[in-house]
Formats: C-alpha cells, sequence, structure tokens
C-alpha cells in the first residue's frame, strides 16, 4: 500500500501529540521514573522507556495481527471517523485534567512511589498494569493504529516513531531534571502545556471527521 509524504508527517504529527499529551499527565509510569532517577540518574529515563516500548511493541502487533485481516479498504473512513470522535473525547479529557494535573505534588507522590525491581522493570510493569493505557489502546488507539494500517505500513511505522520520541524524549527529560534536583516544570507552564496538547488533540479529531465524512 503506497502513502504519500503528507500522510506520514500526518502519522508521525499524531504519534508524538498523544504520546505527550498522556505523558504531561502524571502517572505510574512518570512517579517510577523520578522515584529511580533520584538514585540511579539521568539514564533512568532510557531503561524505563525500554520496558515501556516491550508492552506497546505487544499492543500494536496484537491489534494489526488479530485485526487486520478483516478489514477492507472501504471501512477506512468509518475508522477515520471513531478515531476521529475518539480524539475529539480524548483531548476534552486532557483539558478538563489540566488544573488538576499541574498542582500535583510531583515530589511528594514520587518519594511513596518505591520501585526495587529495576527501571526497565518499572517501565513494563507501570505500562502492563496501567487500566488506562490498556483502555486506550484497545479502544482509541486501535483505531488509530488500523486507520494508519489502512493507509499503509509506513504510516503506522512514522505514528509509532512520533510516538516513542514523545515518550523517550518526555521521560528522559523527567529522569535528568530530578536526577539533578532542578523543578520538573513550573505549575503554569505544565497547565498550558496540557491545555495545548489537548487542543491540538481536537483539532487533529475534527479534521480526521470532515476530511473522511465526505467519503461516507
Amino acid at each position: 500500500m503506497a502513502v504519500d509524504t503528507i500522510n506520514l508527517i500526518q502519522a508521525f504529527i499524531l504519534g508524538f501529540t498523544i504520546g505527550i499529551s498522556a505523558a504531561l499527565v502524571p502517572g505510574p509510569m512518570m512517579l517510577a521514573t523520578i522515584s529511580i532517577s533520584l538514585k540511579k540518574g539521568w539514564k533512568t529515563g532510557l531503561y524505563v522507556f525500554g520496558g515501556h516500548s516491550i508492552v506497546e511493541t505487544s499492543l500494536f502487533l496484537l491489534i494489526i495481527m488479530g485485526l487486520s485481516t478483516v478489514l477492507i479498504k472501504d471501512m477506512l473512513p468509518y475508522i477515520a471517523i471513531i478515531g476521529g470522535l475518539v480524539m475529539v473525547l480524548f483531548g476534552a479529557f486532557i483539558i478538563s485534567r489540566a488544573k488538576e494535573a499541574s498542582t500535583i505534588d510531583i515530589n511528594a507522590s514520587a518519594s511513596k512511589f518505591d520501585v526495587t525491581n529495576g527501571p526497565v522493570y518499572a517501565g513494563i510493569v507501570t505500562s502492563a498494569l496501567n487500566p488506562t493505557l490498556l483502555l486506550w489502546w484497545l479502544t482509541a488507539g486501535s483505531a488509530i493504529i488500523l486507520q494508519q494500517y489502512m493507509l499503509g505500513i509506513y504510516a503506522v511505522i512514522a505514528f509509532v516513531i512520533g510516538h516513542w520520541i514523545a515518550d523517550l524524549g518526555f521521560l528522559v527529560f523527567v529522569s535528568s531534571s530530578f536526577s539533578k534536583g532542578k523543578d520538573f516544570l513550573s505549575t503554569r507552564t505544565h497547565k498550558w502545556l496540557i491545555y495545548i496538547c489537548g487542543v491540538f488533540l481536537i483539532f487533529i479529531g475534527v479534521f480526521f471527521l470532515v476530511e473522511h465524512n465526505s467519503f461516507l
């Protein structure tokens, strides 16, 4: 299946935006990264990402192998619309959590998050046992991955690369900041970054709806 450059760029941006949006909302993986980085330094982010990517790779393969065999090209507009609707809802959810997420005492929360089995293990466990992450990939994530798959395997690769660059960059940023005793992000900056990501996700979702609605 051929895919043009615009679709690849769109897939990359979508993957990156989803990755950074989810990462900005404090969760088990971020707290584990902070806790371990205080003892083991900035490389913690690399190893936590390694564990996280193992889980996500498994999910990606399950989604593609489990559902791609029953897809036909005519289903692409419907898949895109489902993905678009979910992106709008996810963006709205991110915006609704912006104020709450930016006021969480991350240092205090991380200090209670005791990790003793290493950063790779932490990345695997905090991903595999995170119900929010699993629910996302089994619903909205599946629709988006399959939409990219219908455009071509290179679109899937571009999406995954964008997503993982966001994950890796953010986790290394977090581990580097805390291992050096620096502040993570100011409350104001954190809140506005979440707002921006949420709005951008809604924009992409609306774009999908408008672009593919004419094909139905």
